[in-house]
């Protein structure tokens, strides 16, 4: 269901995954004890940014080198886990939007990795990560008309040539959005850094956890 393009494992070896599938969901606000377990974390998380900001962290320094090596301006164009970070550091919190947004986000903050949640009900099959060929169709999260991704940007594409996301892991489409009605989703958590293998695993373990414990009717593989 997920994969990457010979291509981009060619030029990023370096890259790890985490993916978990989870069938049954219910979406919508975010309940209390997650909703106070996330904000935990993102006070945990503030007092560690006020001594390192997030380009100095291992993780997001490497998605940096990885949007400038196919074109993406590192500092125009941010990885989701540092825009996340960074809104943390300057704002002092991250407002809640939904249960799934929510579990992914704390999971992100806490590794400063990015995670992505993608309602598959929006897409066609299997998502591959590779190298646009500025054919594919882009919609962005409030827009009507989609948009063709740049040739030479990583891309999350469908069997339909549709992109999930663009700039590898800078923003999801309107499709892939989870929404209240969202009831399958595929999470996805990625590394480059050194250490990525590890931190993945921990992140995907986490998120699993979560998942069980906060949707305990839902079906988590």
């Amino acid at each position: 269901m997920f994969r990457y393009d010979r291509a981009v494992l060619d030029r990023y070896p370096g890259v790890h995954a985490g993916t978990v599938l989870a069938s049954g969901l219910t979406n919508g606000p975010t309940p209390p004890a997650l909703l106070q377990r996330y904000r935990a974390v993102q006070r945990e998380v503030a007092g560690r940014l006020a001594t390192t900001p997030p380009a100095g962290l291992p993780s997001i320094a490497a998605w940096r080198r990885a949007f400038a090596g196919f074109g993406a301006k590192p500092t125009q164009y941010r990885s989701a886990a540092e825009a996340l970070l960074r809104r943390l550091a300057k704002q002092g919190d991250i407002p809640s939007i939904n249960a799934l947004v929510d579990l992914g986000n704390l999971v992100s903050i806490r590794y400063a990795l990015p995670v992505a949640v993608v309602d598959l009900a929006g897409i066609d099959e299997d998502i591959t990560v590779r190298f646009a060929t500025g054919n594919e169709r882009f919609t962005d999260l409030g827009a009507e008309q989609p948009v063709a991704p740049e040739p030479g940007e990583v891309v999350f594409v469908d069997r339909a040539e549709v992109a999930c996301a663009r700039r590898w892991c800078w923003r999801q489409s309107a499709q892939s959005a989870t929404r209240e009605t969202t009831t399958d989703a595929l999470v996805v958590v990625e590394g480059l850094h050194d250490g990525a293998a590890r931190d993945v695993a921990a992140a995907r373990q986490e998120i699993v956890a979560l998942l069980r414990e906060f949707q305990p009717a839902a079906t988590v593989d």
